[in-house]
């Protein structure tokens, strides 16, 4: 038996051998049927109040004549997506029953998304979820580490494959990396009045392009896309982030149903300072849990950020765009009391795939410190007045289903 809190070969092996085998997701989706409300709360959840998410009769007047469903909400973990994968073979069970590298720290290191086709509202949604990678890795920070990549892959319920989100989980031995102190010369921010008020002139000049196309023609290599504004980030944020986008993987719920939830995941409930079990997620919102992890105060998501750069290109591109693709690395928490600063740049401008005008983007969330602790890429898909209006991306190797998808997907990973 493989050794409880370390990482192995023969749990590596275990873990591989779990590759691309479509398994049922822990956890119920948060909105099983997204309307109209669902799009303005996600968006909202991150700060965004473009009205072609939020206002239904702003929409119908779009390109896309309708709501649509802003890219954050197509992936998340646990935001959409009912299993169309609900039983296993028995060989399927016994190959992924339990954690080939249990008690190994995990966190949430980087995401990659791709979007194909928007969602419209009062859809049900369908995903597959699978392993997709197991890299053996080394890390600065703790040691060995394996890269996990897992993939989430959605369609509505008439057939429209949607997206695809894949999320690196890097999972790390916990003694190595708790001896190590890399928070300790953390220096927290107090804001002044006159500090706050400059933030506040920012955020007043921040607003989405709206309808007014951007134009391919009319961008170039080199040019900044503007910046946005995230923070002071509060408490508070981290709970309109809750209200939104839900409680996440853990299944985090009060009262009777958090006792419930406590049977089936104890491990993941410790005492707090009044002896009550609790979730060890309140790192986010509890300071003295987040010290007792290593952290200075509680900090952020990762998905938070990932986000907020989504936010900078949605509102730079315009309604009759399309954002394709997005990939982004956590490589720094960002604290209760951070500023930041979402930038990006064109970097690219060429055909894709031989005939769709696209630009690709160097995106970055800065804090106050000046650290860059979420670099990140996108690809957009612009109008051109030579070629026409944008044509939405086709899914990984033409595929027509999520099995096809998850397939394709798997052996884009096998190559890294």
């Amino acid at each position: 038996m493989a050794a409880v809190g370390q990482i192995t070969d023969e749990g590596l092996a275990r873990l591989r051998a779990t590759i691309g085998i479509a398994v049922p997701h822990p956890q119920p989706p948060h909105y099983r049927r997204p309307n109209e409300d669902t799009f303005r709360h996600v968006a909202e959840a991150y700060g965004d109040d473009n009205p072609l998410w939020v206002d239904p009769e702003y929409a119908a007047k779009s390109v896309w004549g309708e709501s649509i469903a802003p890219p954050a909400l197509i992936g998340g973990d646990t935001l959409i997506g009912e299993d169309e994968v609900t039983e296993l073979s028995d060989e399927e069970r016994a190959a992924t029953k339990g954690d080939p590298l249990r008690g190994v720290h995990a966190f949430y290191a980087g995401s990659s998304r791709e979007w194909w086709a928007p969602l419209r509202a009062n859809h049900r949604v369908f995903r597959r979820n699978a392993l997709v990678a197991a890299l053996d890795k080394r890390s600065d920070f703790a040691g060995r580490a394996v890269h996990e990549w897992s993939a989430q892959v959605f369609r509505d319920d008439e057939g429209v494959l949607l997206g695809g989100q894949y999320r690196n989980m890097i999972r790390t031995e916990r003694d190595k990396a708790r001896g190590r102190k890399k928070y300790d010369s953390v220096q927290l921010k107090t804001w002044t009045a006159e500090e706050i008020a400059e933030i506040d002139e920012r955020y007043a000049r921040e607003a989405p392009r709206g309808p007014e196309p951007r134009w391919w023609e009319d961008v170039d290599e080199g040019d900044d896309i503007g910046s946005l504004t995230k923070g002071p980030l509060t408490v508070t944020d981290m709970v309109c982030w809750h209200v939104g986008v839900g409680t996440g993987l853990y299944g985090v719920r009060p009262l009777r149903l958090a006792w419930r939830n406590r049977q089936r995941i104890p491990r993941f409930y410790t005492p707090n300072e009044h002896g009550v079990p609790d979730v060890m997620q309140r790192v986010h919102w509890e300071p003295e849990a987040a010290r007792s992890a290593g952290n200075p105060t509680t900090f952020d998501y990762g998905r938070m950020r990932e986000t907020w750069l989504i936010h900078l290109c949605t509102d730079w591109m315009g309604d009759d765009a399309w954002l394709w693709k997005l990939d982004c690395e956590f490589r720094l928490f960002n604290y209760v009391g951070d500023l930041h600063t979402i930038t990006g740049t064109l970097v690219r401008k060429y055909l894709a795939d031989g005939d769709r005008p696209a630009v690709d983007l160097e995106l970055a969330a800065i804090n106050q410190r000046g650290e860059v602790t979420t670099p990140g890429h996108a690809t957009v898909l612009l109008p051109s007045r030579n070629r026409g209006p944008v044509r939405l991306p086709d899914p990984p190797d033409g595929a027509t289903n999520l099995a096809d998808v998850l397939r394709a997907v798997t052996a884009q990973f096998a190559g890294r």
